[in-house]
This record gives C-alpha cells, structure tokens and sequence, in this order.
C-alpha cells in the first residue's frame, strides 16, 4: 500500500507512535482540500455494529449493561464496546458526525442517512454459513438494506445528490473475524475446506461483496484486514492452551486472508474504473498494542475488562453475572472479543491519517 502522507519514518512502528502522538493533539484529521466526504457508510460484523441486533432474533446481543458504560449517557446502544466503535470514531476523524446510527434504528432522521448508517451486524462474516449459525445479518442483507436506504436518499435529496452521496462517501468494510474463529475453527463448521481454500472463499466473497458495491455507484471503499485473532482473550482461552498465549494457527489464518484480501483489492483498482478501494492492515498495529501496552498506555492486553476476562462476550457479559474491571481505560480489551473505545481510538486515530489520502 503506497502511503501518500507527507512525512516519512524508518518503520511502520514509529510511524504508528508518530500519528499517535499527533492524533491526540487535534480533534479531527485534516483534509485534503479535494476530498469531500458526505457519509461514512458501514458493513460487516460487530466491529461496526453500532445497534442493528437490538432488532434481531439472535443472541448476539448487547443492548445491556455493562454494554455502553461509556457511551454517550452510559447507555447501552447495541455497540459492542464500553463506548464507541470504529464506525463512531472514523466519521468523527472525518468530520462527518460523532455517532453513526445503526440502519435499523426505528428512529432515523432524515440527516442521519445524508450523513451515513450502519448496516454492520455482530456475528456476521464473508462466508454466507457464518450468519446463519448465529441468526444475525449477512452480508447479502446487509446489501438489501442499502438498496432501501438509496431508494430513501433519493426521495430526499433527489436522484443527482443521491449519485453524489454514494460515489463520494467513504464505505467501511469490516468482516473476516467471526468466519475464521467461529465457523472455521470454533464450530467447525467447514471440514470440507482446509485454511488455504477457506481463505480463497473468504477473500472471493468479500471480492465479489465489493464489486456489487460499485455497481451501486460506490467507489470509496475501505477495507479492514482481519485482526491477530489468536490474541483476542477469547481465542487465547479455546486456543492458546493452559497459558492462553495467542493461539497461533488462528493467526496465521488471520495473515493469509489478509495477504488474498490484499490482492484482491489490487485487482479491483485495476479492473473496475474510478474505484477507491483501500486495504486496511489492522494486523500489525493491533499486535503491536497487545505485545507492548505500556507503549500505548494500556496495562492488561490478555484479557477483556467485563468479568474474569478470558470468555465473557455479548450475553455473558452482563450486570449480573459479570463485574467490570476497576479501569477499563488500563485495558486494551472491553470483553473477551472486542477491544474498548480508548484501544479503538489509538488505532483510528493513527489509520486514519495513514490512510484517508488513498481516498483522493
């Protein structure tokens, strides 16, 4: 990926420490002067999810305390994290809006599809079974959605603006987690397929996801790589044996969809015209912060905030049966799965400025 920023650095960890300590002296990024970004638009699973499975029958879930403790009023929206998600902090970083509503949400306002939705839902994944097993949204739906969704921005800004909206927001894609520690190696739930060819599906679909998009009139996308998976504290708990260290082979997993995933969006640029789709490696920074916390101001990266750390996610997670952490600002993660909004922060802010000139 050709970094486009207009300073340089010997390595991509003191890149990272650099737009990290620049990140927390501005509020929001500053702009190239030729790109205009009207929405943040957000697809996926529950690193997005800003609220959608409030609305599902499925028991991936969060819309309960501890969930949201520091959300805006402490109130649990459905996000998956003590506050907000990357869906929140990217519009904000672009100075869109500060939260981005869940599509689902019976309560939208006019201005919150101009300036962007969620369509994310948690538990959901590139391979179509991964949804199914746990009764949450694909991706598929996820894409009769937006069709509703541009069909209600045209009969409020007219056909043209509705164009210019699509072509010119900035699409977040965020899925591969879920499909590679659940369907693949939790569940098991492909013996068919050993990691190589499952890989190749996953990074075909999200493929194949993309061009549908573009189709649509969508030409800024930008694509989350999977995370080190095997470091989550869940993945370390199945996986990672009586010491919980990162669980490995999910890991490599991990690596070899991103390094196809990678591809295919090189491919993409090539073949589809116009379009802006933009590989985000989150892999190394986020294995960076769970290797060196104190680095990044964090004390405890092998286990989440709510409960005894190591299982406890979406139902297990709640204000009965699971106390919270006395700082959840010294943890990397919120519950065993998903990092806090502070961890959150750190990577946004610094991806962001890694990144958003590739959108020009």
């Amino acid at each position: 990926m050709k970094d486009n920023t207009s300073w340089s650095c010997s390595s991509w960890k003191l890149c990272f420490l650099s737009v990290l300590f620049l990140a927390e002296t501005m509020a929001a990024v500053k702009l190239p002067p030729n790109l205009t970004v009207p929405a943040l638009i957000a697809f996926g699973d529950s690193i997005v999810d800003t609220g959608n499975n409030n609305y599902v029958k499925t028991i991936v879930k969060c819309d309960f305390r501890p969930y949201g403790i520091n959300f805006q009023g402490g109130v649990a929206t459905g996000r998956f994290c003590d506050g907000r998600v990357p869906a929140d902090l990217l519009a904000e970083e672009l100075g869109i809006k500060s939260v981005v509503p869940a599509y689902l949400e019976p309560n939208l306002k006019p201005e919150d599809l101009l300036t962007g939705v969620s369509f994310a839902s948690g538990g959901s994944g590139y391979d179509p079974l991964t949804p199914k097993l746990v009764g949450v949204i694909s991706l598929e739906e996820q894409l009769n959605y937006f069709e509703e969704y541009m069909e209600k921005l045209k009969n409020i800004v007219g056909e043209k603006k509705k164009d210019f909206i699509i072509a010119n927001s900035v699409i977040v894609l965020v899925a591969g987690s879920d499909d590679i520690a659940n369907t693949y190696y939790t569940i098991r739930a492909r013996p068919q397929y050993d990691v190589d060819s499952y890989t190749t599906l996953m990074a075909n679909s999200a493929s194949d996801f993309v061009t549908k998009l573009y189709g649509y009139g969508v030409r800024r996308i930008a694509a989350f790589g999977a995370p080190p998976i095997g470091c989550v504290p869940s993945q370390r708990t199945l996986g990672g044996g009586l010491s919980r260290d990162c669980a490995e082979d999910y890991n490599e997993a991990a690596q070899l969809f991103n390094s196809k995933l990678s591809s295919k969006f090189d491919l993409l640029s090539q073949t589809l015209p116009g379009i802006r789709p933009v590989y985000i490696d989150i892999y190394n920074p986020l294995l960076d912060i769970i290797q060196n916390p104190a680095n990044y101001g964090f004390g405890v990266s092998n286990k989440g905030c709510c409960g005894t750390g190591a299982i406890e996610v979406a139902v297990l997670c709640n204000k009965i049966t699971s106390s919270v952490c006395s700082d959840v600002s010294s943890h990397v993660f919120w519950d065993s799965y998903h990092p806090t909004e502070k961890a959150y922060k750190v990577l946004v802010s610094a991806l962001i400025i890694k990144y958003v000139n590739d959108f020009v």
